[in-house]
């Protein structure tokens, strides 16, 4: 990997300053910045190439269509997926779940079925699948978790059965930093028959993923959280599922024909690609996944450890910090609690030091509840972070607690 300091130049955003300082981004878990790479090739498809794909026969819309289908085989080489066929470009993880919960869910879950998620899950992979049950009279099942934030692997092992049709598990848990076992976890679903879906919003960018070798069924991220645009994402999933799920979306580019009779669909992936899609963001989420694969996900990954680690130490060391989530497997996310001070007040005191962390639920109000905690804030690490970085956020930290003494 290149030297951090070149990394760093590589993003034009953190050069500023906020209040003053120096600004020091710690919110990578809400999104990433974007490095000039990301930011060019948007610009140069608005600049040199502004029009619809798969639809023009003329330059423009031609050199549209390669840049946006590039962007896609990028992602298929990423995650090591089948082939461009499983590759579904959406709004984002959230839409990719909902996606998966309204067409998979509308045609394999009955009355009776049971769908399990874990006690960490983001809203997105908890509200898709009560409304699925509602519809549908099946059962959600929660897996529960220790006081570290880490799975109860005993309870899950009782709670599968022949009746589960789907386990939904986050990856890495943006409120926890958790890892889960999501290799033991596939195995034992697909023992019983049941498929599993993987939100990795937060882990792709900072674990090696081959999705093909776990065999998970389906995979979902954003890019925003792997130092692309916002707005975009993917839906991995296994081809002869997709061929036998209906449309989400009806629309142009997801059929072949029309008539007032009938519609035949396109083939995959654009069966389930509904309307002009968001093509800068495609674009530039294929730049931002080269861009990954430039550093080496290792390697990124060994960056961030050591910066939790150092983080970790330090908040260890301070009697007035309370850790939430000290999982054994954990990535890039400190979550924690000052003694006597509301996350939103030491958020508030932290920017005007110019320190961005995350104070709030984390749209993961049930992991609150289980900690018994209103909210944490939440320092999460990237690739352009610093220990220099970290021992800025520990002194406003010290300065915020003193302020509340």
């Amino acid at each position: 990997m290149k030297p951090l300091h070149d990394i760093r130049n590589d993003f034009p955003i953190l050069q500023q300053q906020v209040y003053g300082k120096p600004l020091v981004y710690l919110d990578n878990a809400a999104t990433t910045q974007k490095p000039q790479v990301v930011i060019d090739a948007v610009c140069d498809y608005y600049r040199n190439d502004n029009a619809n794909v798969h639809r023009g026969v003329h330059a423009l819309s031609e050199r549209a269509t390669a840049h946006y289908e590039q962007a896609r085989d990028a992602l298929v080489a990423f995650i090591h997926a089948g082939n461009r066929r499983e590759i579904i470009f959406v709004r984002g993880a959230t839409e990719a779940i909902n996606l998966v919960a309204q067409s998979w869910g509308s045609t394999n879950v009955q009355a009776g079925d049971e769908i399990l998620i874990s006690a960490m899950e983001h809203h997105s992979n908890i509200v898709p699948w009560q409304w699925l049950c509602e519809r549908t009279g099946a059962v959600l099942k929660v897996i529960p978790m220790d006081d570290s934030g880490a799975l109860l692997m005993d309870a899950f092992d009782t709670l599968l059965s022949e009746r589960t049709r789907l386990v939904g598990v986050v990856h890495q848990s943006n409120a926890l930093g958790t890892i889960n076992p999501v290799a033991e976890i596939i195995a034992k679903a697909h023992a019983v028959g049941a498929k599993v879906l993987l939100d990795g919003a937060q882990a792709l960018a900072h674990v090696a993923v081959d999705v093909q070798a776990l065999d998970v069924d389906f995979y979902v991220t954003s890019a925003h959280k792997m130092y692309g645009p916002t707005g975009v994402g993917m839906l991995y999933a296994k081809e002869a599922l997709l061929d036998a799920m209906p449309p989400y979306q009806g629309g142009g580019d997801m059929i072949r024909t029309v008539t007032f009779e009938r519609s035949e669909y396109n083939d995959l992936p654009y069966k389930f690609e509904a309307g002009t899609p968001n093509i800068a963001g495609g674009i530039g989420f294929g730049a931002a996944v080269r861009y990954v694969q430039s550093l080496g996900v290792e390697n990124i990954a060994a960056h961030e450890q050591q910066l939790l680690e150092y983080a970790t130490a330090q908040a260890q060391a301070c009697g007035y910090i309370r850790l939430i989530g000290t999982a054994e497997h954990k990535a890039s996310v400190l979550s924690f609690t000052v003694n006597g001070v509301h996350p939103h007040d030491l958020g508030t005191i932290l920017d005007r030091d110019g320190v961005a962390i995350r104070a709030g639920h984390h749209c993961a109000m049930p992991v609150m509840q289980f900690f018994g905690v209103p909210a944490t804030a939440r320092a999460s690490f990237a690739v352009y972070n610093t220990q220099q970085e970290v021992d800025v956020l520990f002194a406003a930290i010290e300065q915020a607690h003193a302020m509340f003494q």
